[in-house]
């Protein structure tokens, strides 16, 4: 097994029985004391932060992962068919693991997933996409003194606040952090 001296960003590592994303390191030395392993990580099965401090010589399991680009086919209830495209075999996942991503799916759009030690465990979502606007009220003629934002209801449910000039069935880019309205896409 590793030290904790060779623990580096990106890294998944089982502390208290569980995976953790390794974050940001910093080895430290301080004074006249032994040296320790700063690690900033997150529990990939709860999704909570925590620091760390290791002793340099502490030695940690380093668990095998993988990251596959799968595209979404189709969702049935709460199962979410996905299609690796090098292989097409369809790969199902709980909508556990997908939880609020499912606002952001649509028919061929492209996901990044975690598998640790063979098993799927987080799914990392593009930066935005492009998703059509299904239902949207009409804006106020002349009303345009400021921002003035209006809800729109996209293709997959979720409710974004647009600009007064979006109308149905445009087709708007979405910031999938935060869930806000970037522009036409």
């Amino acid at each position: 097994m590793p030290s904790a001296n060779d623990i580096r960003k990106g890294q998944v590592i089982k502390y208290n029985g569980a995976p953790h994303l390794v974050m940001e390191t910093q080895h430290r030395t301080p004074g006249n004391l032994r040296a320790f392993v700063q690690v900033k990580m997150r529990n990939l099965q709860y999704g909570k932060s925590l620091d760390q401090r290791f002793s340099s010589s502490d030695a940690l399991e380093v668990l095998p992962t993988e990251r596959k680009t799968l595209e979404f086919s189709y969702s049935a209830g709460d199962t979410f068919a996905f299609m690796d495209p090098e292989t097409y075999e369809t790969i199902e996942l709980g909508a556990d693991l997908i939880g609020d991503a499912k606002n952001y799916l649509t028919a061929n759009g492209k996901v990044e997933v975690l598998y640790v030690d063979g098993n799927p465990l987080t799914i990392d979502l593009p930066t935005s996409v492009a998703l059509k606007v299904t239902e949207s009220a009409e804006g106020i003629k002349g009303d345009t003194a400021s921002n003035v934002q209006k809800p729109a209801t996209m293709e997959t449910g979720l409710v974004v606040q647009v600009p007064l000039f979006i109308k149905e069935g445009e087709i708007i880019k979405v910031n999938t952090a935060d869930g806000t309205y970037m522009g036409r896409a």
